[in-house]
């Protein structure tokens, strides 16, 4: 692992090779936001949608199967193949960092880790998950997360020190008066994080899909 340039308390870092993944003392727990309108997609229920004969949200779970607890934020549909614990933000329709607030709820105090994950990542892995959980684990910053090719933060594809994912979301509450409405960019500000490049074999962990033509992508990678 190379690190690179520093700004704002954000550093880079390109993954050169695997190192060897971290011991997790005091937990390992998972928050999946499932919600959105998927309006770029006629509102369809993306999480639901299958890649490679699995949903994206069964993909995205097995991804960090060794979690404990798995927390869904958003429908869970009634054929999930594996347990989780669901809830979702109040009022609904509050947005990634209301629902990250929501998730966070069901995750125990003591639980020092969480990957904090879109649902509609059905090229996921879980060896992707460990170098983001090494990272953090090595570096004395409070979070991971991806960087794509064209330098784009994937804000939903991270792993997080949990008790400052929760002080960066009380901060945010007490500046905007709650959380409704908050953006990514909003929560990211109150967190030093390091921005991971993937640079090995095979299609891009943090793909996500917001159109027909991301699905038809991420079929082919998946195949």
């Amino acid at each position: 692992m190379e690190v690179g340039w520093e700004r704002k308390g954000v550093r880079t870092v390109t993954l050169v090779r695997p190192t060897g993944y971290g011991t997790y003392v005091g937990g390992f727990a998972a928050v999946v936001l499932a919600g959105g309108a998927a309006r770029r997609m006629g509102g369809a229920d993306k999480p639901t949608i299958p890649v490679a004969g699995q949903s994206m949200l069964t993909r995205v779970l097995a991804a960090v199967h060794d979690a404990d607890p798995q927390v869904v934020v958003g429908r869970v549909p009634p054929d999930l193949p594996v347990p989780v614990s669901s809830t979702s933000e109040q009022p609904p329709g509050g947005g990634p960092v209301a629902a990250t607030a929501a998730g966070l709820k069901l995750v125990p105090s003591d639980v020092s880790f969480t990957a904090l994950l879109a649902a509609d990542l059905p090229l996921l892995t879980g060896e992707a998950i460990d170098v983001l959980r090494l990272t953090v684990e090595s570096a004395p910053m409070q979070g991971a997360v991806y960087r794509d090719a064209e330098g784009r933060r994937q804000s939903l594809c991270g792993v997080w020190r949990t008790a400052a994912l929760r002080e960066a979301l009380d901060q945010v509450a007490e500046e905007r008066g709650g959380l409704h409405g908050a953006s990514m960019q909003n929560l990211m500000e109150h967190l030093r994080f390091i921005e991971v490049s993937w640079r090995r074999p095979g299609p891009p962990p943090w793909f996500d899909c917001d159109t027909d033509d991301d699905l038809r992508t991420a079929e082919e990678w998946a195949r």
